[in-house]
């Protein structure tokens, strides 16, 4: 019985390590641009819900928490991993003077032509390429808004006076270069972190299928473009420590629980007999 509640103790301890890969992935990226800090999440696993309607026994009595099942010392309870989501919360804004970096204030995204097609990105260091395009720091060309293939969606420039208004028009001098187009999603974490500051639609799905109308990136009304800034990351050093903290004590805690378990068991084969 004693090894039982070993898995359990030890579910705990494997959930506790992979919150701390999380935060120590955090606190790594805390002065990456426009970094998104990731939460992990968990959720309470029954070994009853493997069982069949007719083998789970209700009690005919008023319920408790000890009469509910009649577990017989076989149900459990273990953590699993419910998996990460990405924390979008705004970061804060600070002023470099650098014409070619751009912060976004709001949920949008920008949108960025990669070699998988079209990705998105909340950081806004860009570059001119020697084609004379708007492009991320990994050389991907920021795209403009447009239904034309993406690849018609670049944005050219010819001087350097480069201009950004804060709804995303720009212009190279007096010339109108087009407007950058800022997206966001339609349903909450229906985007995944790609790498390199990208994130692509879950199911890697550019646009929505048919009847599939959540799953898409749409226009972002609200969300300004500030030339000359870049936005920080929204990780707290401050919370990330406390909350690594707790993470290890609540690890060092459930391998106390397994310690403990294992000398029950050891004792269970080894005096017990003998008695």
């Amino acid at each position: 019985m004693s090894s039982k509640g070993l898995f359990t103790a030890l579910s705990g301890a494997m959930a506790q390590n992979q919150r701390l890969d999380t935060i120590a992935n955090n606190i790594a990226n805390a002065n990456t641009t426009a970094f998104k800090k990731d939460q992990q999440t968990f959720y309470e696993y029954l070994t009853a819900a493997e069982k069949p309607v007719d083998v789970i026994q209700v009690p005919r009595i008023p319920a408790s928490i000890e009469s509910f099942y009649d577990m017989q010392g076989a149900d459990r309870a273990y953590v699993d991993s419910a998996g990460t989501f990405v924390n979008l919360n705004q970061g804060q804004l600070k002023p470099t003077s650098a014409p070619l970096d751009l912060a976004l204030d709001g949920p949008g995204f920008f949108e960025v032509l990669t070699p998988q097609g079209v990705r998105y990105t909340r950081s806004g260091q860009f570059k001119i390429d020697n084609q004379k395009n708007l492009v991320t720091k990994d050389g991907f060309p920021v795209l403009k808004e447009g239904t034309q293939d993406p690849q018609q969606r670049k944005i050219t420039v010819d001087g350097k006076n480069l201009v950004v208004t804060s709804g995303g028009d720009v212009f190279d001098g007096a010339n109108s270069i087009g407007k950058i187009s800022i997206v966001e999603q339609v349903e909450r974490d229906s985007l995944q972190k790609m790498g390199g500051s990208l994130y692509s639609l879950k199911g890697n799905l550019a646009t929505a299928a048919s009847g599939d109308s959540e799953r898409k990136m749409i226009p972002s009304v609200e969300t300004q473009i500030h030339q000359g800034f870049v936005e920080l990351s929204n990780v707290n050093i401050v919370d990330e420590m406390t909350d690594m903290i707790a993470a290890s004590r609540t690890f060092e805690a459930a391998q106390k629980a397994m310690k403990a378990y294992d000398q029950m068991d050891e004792k269970l084969n080894t005096e017990v007999p003998k008695i």
